[in-house]
């Protein structure tokens, strides 16, 4: 039962779709982020985790800017479920394919949901991909960082490719709060937290 009493309670079918969709992104956890693929990362990261920290730095980010954490937070965590139907794109491939768009695969992927599930997340997706609100804005810095975060943790296991990355993340974001972070990120170590504490 819901705290809201416009909504009526979902029917059988509109659970089993939720279940469905939960199933769906649960295959994020194990497709892999194929431009780390082009970059010569063997197992690299996969989308899930990838989402993961971008939703934790969107909500930082987002409290730094004066915004709302949890909006963002939700952004980073459905930004690439869209990914379970037509695979990662890797930025060299955006080139030659041309993916549907993602509140179209949203709304594929929600067909049977209730109402009020479907509209919440057609409304997030399509804030995204807009790309007007401060919220949206914010998030695609957390997007970008982390890819900036990631090159550099596959820097220090070796990989001596990352210097596009680097610079390709410095130049994208946008807030003051992200370009704080990306400096600092790009002269630090992955592992030097473990002796601030």
């Amino acid at each position: 039962m819901t705290d809201q009493p416009d909504q009526a309670e979902p029917d059988d079918g509109q659970v089993a779709a939720v279940v469905d969709y939960l199933f769906e992104a649960g295959t994020l956890k194990r497709l892999p982020r194929t431009g780390w693929l082009n970059a010569g990362i063997k197992h690299p990261e996969t989308i899930a985790e990838h989402s993961h920290r971008t939703a934790l730095i969107g909500a930082i980010l987002a409290v730094m800017e004066g915004a709302d954490p949890a909006k963002v937070a939700l952004m980073g965590v459905v930004h690439d479920t869209q990914e379970t139907r037509v695979g990662d794109i890797a930025y060299i491939g955006r080139r030659y394919l041309k993916a549907a768009d993602n509140r179209d695969i949203t709304n594929d992927q929600t067909a049977g949901v209730p109402p009020a599930v479907r509209e919440a997340l057609a409304a997030i997706v399509d804030e995204i991909e807009t790309y007007e609100t401060r919220e949206a804005i914010i998030h695609r810095d957390a997007d970008k960082l982390e890819c900036l975060f990631q090159a550099i943790e596959y820097r220090e296991t070796g990989n001596t490719n990352m210097q596009p990355f680097y610079d390709s993340m410095l130049v994208a974001v946008r807030t003051s709060s992200a370009r704080r972070i990306a400096e600092t990120a790009v002269a630090a170590s992955s592992q030097s937290w473990q002796f601030h504490t």
